[in-house]
């Protein structure tokens, strides 16, 4: 499975031309008048941002700043550093000038300065940012056809590769959380409960987990599932070969995890063990046939819990949490 890659909208890059114009021609303006705008903002002392040597540090930074979104809007998403640093100086300049003006050294008439730039510039740029955040999410998330066919050489304990598995029967290949983690146990829970549906559709589960093969024999016993299939990858290549990246700290330790976990390891009584591999590392499922990726459930919390059997027949298949190939 691959997915287009993803491309700024043109408003972004609007925004930043915007941007950039609008800096330099302030900071330019900054320059050329630097003496008429204390006498007509009426400087006071002690010094303030507003005397004319100030101005011109304002007006260079200014200028930089321009520079940099102009450049930064051919590809707002490839340059989002250039993005953040400019959205931090307007910050540190609106504030600098905020203080000045409480402390009564700035006439009040500069507000306007500090809207412009911490409102009519800042929520595009921050909304930039964010975007650009969710296209590298979804490129983490890609898989890429070249990969994959590499990943599928991966032999199982049985000394079988993913790719002939798949020619004899759809394979569903669960990736697990570490161990230790109450949804991994969950997950095995669910898997061994609804084992024989899904080989009486035709599929076989194979397992992708983080410990060593021995720890991993005598754990997955506990569950009836010893005999599945399973690879150990505690470098997480294969993870990453399919697309599934390490979470953010709200995937794994969110509310909803923390509620999740009462539920599963508390009152579902799965419990929770020591941390073995990484425990940022996203569980995912697939549906493997003939090499390929015939469906995907992509896990966008440590929290959520697949229905597996409908991965295997397709049934209640609309859910936004499944992907096609």
């Amino acid at each position: 499975m691959s997915s287009s890659v993803q491309h700024p909208p043109a408003w972004a890059g609007t925004v930043l031309r915007w941007a950039g114009a609008y800096n330099v021609a302030v900071a330019a303006g900054a320059v050329v008048m630097a003496e008429q705008l204390d006498a007509r903002l009426g400087a006071t002392h002690p010094p303030s941002v507003l005397m004319s040597e100030g101005w011109h540090a304002i007006a260079v930074w200014m200028a930089v700043m321009g520079l940099g979104f102009l450049l930064a809007a051919r590809d707002a998403w490839r340059h989002w550093p250039v993005v953040l640093l400019g959205l931090l100086g307007k910050a540190g300049t609106s504030g600098w000038i905020a203080w000045d003006i409480v402390q009564g050294r700035a006439p009040a008439l500069l507000w306007w300065w500090v809207a412009v730039d911490a409102i009519a510039w800042g929520v595009p740029l921050l909304a930039i940012l964010q975007g650009a955040y969710e296209a590298s999410l979804a490129r983490k998330r890609t898989v890429c056809p070249e990969i994959l066919r590499f990943a599928l050489r991966r032999k199982t304990n049985m000394g079988l590769t993913l790719d002939e598995l798949s020619r004899i029967s759809p394979v569903l290949l669960v990736f697990l959380r570490h161990m230790g983690c109450t949804f991994c146990r969950e997950a095995l829970a669910d898997l061994a409960a609804r084992r024989r549906e899904i080989e009486q559709e035709g599929a076989r589960l194979v397992l992708v987990h983080m410990s060593d093969e021995s720890y991993a024999a005598r754990f997955f016993a506990r569950y009836g599932l010893e005999d599945v299939q399973r690879i150990s990858d505690p470098e997480r290549t294969l993870y990453r070969a399919f697309g599934l990246p390490r979470g953010r700290f709200g995937d794994v330790l969110g509310p909803k995890v923390w509620w999740r976990g009462f539920q599963a390891g508390v009152l579902g009584g799965h419990g929770v063990g020591r941390l073995m591999g990484d425990g940022f590392q996203m569980p995912g499922v697939f549906l493997l046939f003939h090499g390929e990726i015939i469906r995907s459930y992509r896990h966008q919390s440590a929290a959520d819990r697949p229905d597996y059997l409908a991965l295997v027949t397709g049934r209640n298949y609309a859910a936004p949490e499944f992907s096609d190939r």
